[in-house]
């Protein structure tokens, strides 16, 4: 196997394990390398999110279209989308905007078997040209855009999908109960200890994170949906203060 073949080397995240200087979280060369470990054991339903991100792909997916996952990291969704794509014309578009994240996937695109092409693309996911799609993804990508500017992205989104395309939107949710929030986070940290996190990383990777992943409540994401032209919009999976979306485009 080449160089360029070999699979990038995976740590155990381990980057909140001791005190350190409160600073924002960032998606940078620390975060890439270990940020497999980090997201199966701080995103509860991850693991069941990305397959069945293949079989929306595969249902919505249309012929001599682009397909888009922007927040593509190192490539989950984006090797999902691309194993749910049955067509040879069909082009398949990775974005994100952390040169480590697209280095380290495209050594995961290489490692891929399948036959489809994937364009990596490292640049704002607000500049990017978004045309003749049927299948967009952002996998829990959204949350990090201010949210001034969320709807813009949503609405170029909207104006560039097919009649019968879908977005894919995957989130972390507040919610308008103070009672309900208290719970779900609560579980949330449950979740976090059972996989091997202390309070300590609990603690200082929500100060990390809190300034820059502002979350909010589904009914708002739902009606943004809406307002940016999608007709119709439902939760196909939720686990905790965790959902993913599908987002329709009517025929």
């Amino acid at each position: 196997m080449s160089k360029k073949a070999r699979s990038p080397e995976q740590q155990t995240d381990r980057l909140f394990a001791t005190e350190r200087q409160p600073d924002d979280f960032r998606f940078d060369a620390a975060v890439a390398r270990v940020f497999p470990d980090m997201i199966r054991r701080s995103v509860p339903g991850y693991t069941t999110i990305i397959p069945m991100i293949e079989v929306i792909t595969e249902q919505y997916a249309q012929p001599g279209s682009n397909c888009y996952d922007l927040g593509c990291s190192l490539g989950a969704s984006t090797l999902a989308m691309r194993h749910g794509i049955a067509f040879e014309d069909c082009l398949l578009v990775g974005v994100d905007n952390s040169k480590a994240m697209v280095e380290r996937c495209e050594h995961y695109i290489a490692l891929d078997d399948h036959p489809l092409p994937v364009s990596l693309r490292c640049e704002d996911i607000q500049q990017t040209e978004l045309v003749n799609a049927s299948v967009t993804t952002l996998n829990f990508t959204l949350q990090f855009v201010p949210p001034a500017q969320r709807s813009n992205l949503l609405s170029n989104i909207a104006r560039a999908t097919l009649p019968g395309g879908v977005l894919i939107l995957s989130e972390k949710i507040r919610f308008d109960s103070e009672d309900e929030q208290a719970i779900q986070t609560r579980l949330h940290h449950e979740f976090k200890r059972a996989n091997g996190y202390s309070d300590l990383e609990i603690s200082q990777k929500r100060s990390a994170i809190e300034q820059v992943l502002i979350p909010e409540t589904l009914d708002a994401h739902k009606q943004r949906l809406k307002d940016a032209g999608f007709n119709r919009v439902l939760v196909w999976y939720q686990c905790f203060n965790f959902v993913s979306m599908l987002a329709i485009k009517a025929d």
